[in-house]
């Protein structure tokens, strides 16, 4: 029988700061963190939400598959890469063509 040997604890895990100025802030002021997190608990939390991603949820589970279900400008579900899903924000929000 092989030795059992305990997984090490990942030092860095957790630690990671993003990129973004907003990631930078909010890793930097826990309060800010704290309030935006209890914001998006109560914005999650509505019908509208929860309906949203129903509908891409019940599209995945009909077309499986890689990639990612997303909606169009028009209201429309395709789908495609999530790179392209999600490189089309781009740079400060700003969106490109779909």
């Amino acid at each position: 029988m092989a030795k059992s040997v305990p997984q090490r604890r990942n030092g860095i895990a957790g630690t990671y700061i993003g990129k973004s100025r907003s990631s930078k802030y909010f890793a930097t002021h826990p309060e800010a963190r704290k309030k935006k997190n209890v914001y998006n608990t109560k914005y999650h939390e509505t019908e509208n939400r929860k309906r949203y991603r129903a509908e891409l949820n019940s599209y995945n589970d009909k077309h499986n598959g890689n990639g990612d279900a997303s909606h169009t400008k028009n209201g429309n579900i395709v789908r495609e890469s999530p790179r392209t899903n999600r490189a089309r924000n781009g740079k400060n929000g700003k969106s490109s063509k779909k």
